[in-house]
Formats: C-alpha cells, structure tokens, sequence
C-alpha cells in the first residue's frame, strides 16, 4: 500500500517521498559542494577555487544528461504504474538505463578530446587553468558512475522506495568527505585528489543502485534482456524529460555568461566569488528541488488514476511548502552571509567582494520556488511543451541576455551580473506559476473542449 500514492493522505505522500529525496539531493550536492569547501583551502590563494568553479558547467551537463533520461522516464514509470501497466512501466526503465550508460560513454570521449578548448570557452585564465585542468580531466573519467548514480536514482523513488534512494547518495558523499582530505591533503594530490575522491565515490553508489534495481526487492528491476533501443519510448523519455535538461543544462549556459562576464569586468576574484555564490544557490534550492521531485510520482500516478482532487491536492501543498522555505532562506541569508562565504574561503578580499553580491544575487529568491512548481507539475502532468518552454524562458531569454547586458548599462560593471538572477527568478517564476494554474490546475477533471 505504501506504493499506492491514491490512497493516505496526499501531503503524507509527498513528504514520504520528498524528506528522503531532499535528504539525498542535499547529500548529492555535497559531492560537488564539499570539493570546493576543500579546494578553497588550499594554500593562501583563491585560484585553486576558482579554477574548479570553472569546471562546474560541465559537471552541470553531466548531471542535466542524467535528468533527462532519468526524470524523463521516471513520470512515464508511475503514470504507467498508476494504469497498472507493469510491463510498460519496468521496459520504460530499461530503456532509460540503456540511454543512461550511451550517453555517459561519449560525454567522457568528447569532453576529454576537446578539454583545453572548452575550459577556455568558460573563462580559465593563464593562472586559473592549470588547476581546471587537473580537476576535469580526472572527473570526466567517471561520468558513467555519475549518470548511473543519478539517473537510475528517478526509479528507485518514482517506484516509492525513498529511503533507498537516498542511501545510493548517502554512501557515495560518506566517502567522498572521507577520501577528500585523504586524498587532497594526505596524499598531496591537491585539486586532482579531489576529482577522484568524487569518482570513486560516485562509482560506489551507482553498483549501489544496480544492486537494488537488479534484485527481487525492487517492484520494477532491470534485466539485461530488456536492454534494447526502442525509437518510441525514447521519444517519450527525452520528450518529457527535455525540459528538466534544459532547466538543468542551462544553468551550464549561465555559469559560462556569468563567468566570463565576471572574468571580463572584475578578473579571476570575481569568477571566485560566482563560485561561492553557486555552491551556496545549489545546496539552499535543493530541498524545494527534493520536495518537487517526491511531488511528481504521487501527481503523476494520481493523474493516472483520474484522481483529480488528490492532484490538485498535491499541487497546492507543493506550491505552499516551497514558498515558505525559499523565503526562510531568503532571510537567513540576507542577516547572516559571512558564514557562508568563510565555509568556501577566508581571504579577505573575496570575502568582502562576495557578501553585497550575495545581497543582491539572492534578492527574492522566494520566487524561485514558483519556477520550480510550476515545471515540476507540467512534468508531472506530461506536459513537456510547457516545461521545456519555461525552461528557456527563464535561464536563456531572461538570465543570459541580462547577464551580458545589464554590466554595460548605467555603470553597474560587475553588480549588473548579480542582478540577472533576482530578475529572471521574479519574471519566470511569475510566469510558470500562472501559467501552470490557469492552463493546467483549473481544468483538472473537466472535459476538454473540442
């Protein structure tokens, strides 16, 4: 009964998925997160930090590939399991493990010919680059573990085996806040010891993961015998999961705008200091991106099972909760910012460079969650046209352009990149809410009109 999210109380369902999910997110991010609080305290310099910061979109292209076969193909699971079509639901993750694995294998092949070319593109410097180079080379090797680890992760909870799903990060990010001052200090590896630390500990929680999804314990398992290429589930799964791709992807395109803005008006401190800023935004928004992702196996099945009111049930606590926390963290990062800068690094000078940037980066930022929510059920609902959309309304129409603009009007120079996300976090996420509730929550359960 546990997995049957049309019965119980919708927000019991939602948290029963979703604390578990935050859990894993908040932990998964620490693998990234607890590599730079590492590295920026190498020495006495800032240029270790913010020669990995450069590395970070192609680590965010990685993780958007694992989101889009992994959360394309985990709603089409529960929708199907909500019909009670068991068959469909367990071949559509096959399929995905397949994409998963392909995919993987030729992101290491392309990101490993075209390193030096892609890290200049992000904005490394002479004195950065070195230390970029060091770090990717070695994580790029791994990018099968971390797809597998990531994608796979979708179906052990869309299947309602939460606390599962948060072990196969939980075990990884133990050991990779073990191994990382091994390796980066003991060993004096420096920013190579961390990349592998990542790696490794990626690598055990994806044999992790396939241990469970190849066992009788999982409702839907994966049998090698269903790993096979199938042109129109595939298109069902990157058709659905575009937009979390996109959503994910460009976030890559915004740390490239914004770092080689930043390089361009403040230097190599000011890449630093986006850094910094990007670390803290990744661990803050991952508890509202747990609570939607534990929000979409319950609306998706429900809607399945033309359980309307339980939909919109789902929509409503999901909306209400995001809102609250966002705004909580709003606050306590505009009264105590320091803490956060200092966990990255203490020189002074990017310390005194990063607190009214993170003022101004974070301004609202309780309209983030709205952008969230309102994707989360367009996916949700398998309406991935309206997700992909929003997803490029808000990073490439809004937070680029702005991004390069806004440092060359009115004399902003450098605060004008900080202010690009405010802005686009008002704008879009205004946009997907009302959208989602006009187009989709107030016409749950009438008949279309033909």
């Amino acid at each position: 009964m546990q997995n049957d999210f049309s019965r119980g109380s919708v927000s019991g369902n939602i948290i029963r998925l979703a604390v578990p999910l935050m859990l894993a997110q908040l932990v998964n991010v620490l693998y990234n997160v607890v590599d730079r609080v590492f590295i920026g305290h190498i020495g006495n310099s800032a240029l270790p930090l913010t020669g990995v910061g450069l590395c970070m979109p192609v680590i965010t292209v990685i993780s958007a590939f694992s989101g889009l076969f992994g959360m394309g193909g985990a709603p089409i699971c529960s929708m199907a399991r909500g019909r009670g079509d068991i068959q469909e639901a367990e071949q559509v993750q096959n399929t995905s493990f397949v994409l998963l694995v392909g995919c993987g294998l030729l992101l290491t092949i392309l990101g490993e010919l075209f390193l030096h070319p892609i890290l200049t593109l992000f904005g490394a410097s002479a004195e950065t680059m070195p230390y970029a180079t060091s770090y990717l080379r070695i994580y790029l090797v791994g990018t099968i573990f971390v797809m597998i680890a990531l994608g796979m992760n979708y179906f052990i909870n869309t299947q309602g085996f939460a606390g599962i799903g948060m072990l196969t990060v939980s075990i990884g990010a133990v050991l990779n806040l073990i191994l990382d001052p091994l390796f980066i200090f003991v060993l004096d590896m420096g920013v190579a010891g961390a990349a592998l630390a990542t790696i490794c500990s990626q690598a055990v929680s994806a044999l992790w993961a396939l241990g469970f999804l190849f066992s009788k314990r999982a409702l839907l398992r994966l049998r090698p015998h269903a790993f096979r290429w199938e042109w129109h589930r595939i298109r069902r799964i990157i058709g659905l999961g575009m937009s979390n791709f996109i959503a994910m992807g460009t976030n890559g395109v915004v740390q490239i705008a914004c770092n080689s803005t930043a390089q361009a008006f403040g230097g190599d401190l000011y890449v630093g200091v986006m850094t910094v800023l990007i670390a803290i935004r990744e661990v803050v928004q991952m508890p509202v991106s747990g609570l939607t992702n534990g929000a979409q196996p319950v609306i998706s099945f429900n809607y399945g099972a033309s359980q309307w009111e339980r939909v919109k049930k789902a929509i409503r606590f999901t909306v209400v909760s995001g809102v609250i926390y966002a705004t909580a963290c709003w606050a306590i990062l505009f009264f105590f910012p320091a803490p956060f800068v200092l966990l990255f690094n203490d020189d002074p000078n990017l310390v005194s460079a990063a607190i009214p940037a993170l003022h101004l980066y974070f301004f609202g930022y309780f309209m983030m969650s709205l952008q969230f929510t309102g994707q989360s059920v367009f996916v949700a609902l398998g309406r991935s046209k309206h997700a992909i959309f929003f997803s490029l309304f808000r990073k490439i129409i809004i937070v680029v352009p702005l991004t390069l603009i806004l440092p060359h009007l009115f004399g902003l120079g450098i605060t004008g990149v900080f202010l690009a996300e405010p802005i686009s976090n008002f704008v879009g996420g205004a946009a997907s809410s009302l959208t989602m509730y006009f187009t989709q929550y107030r016409k749950l359960g009438k008949p279309e009109k033909v």
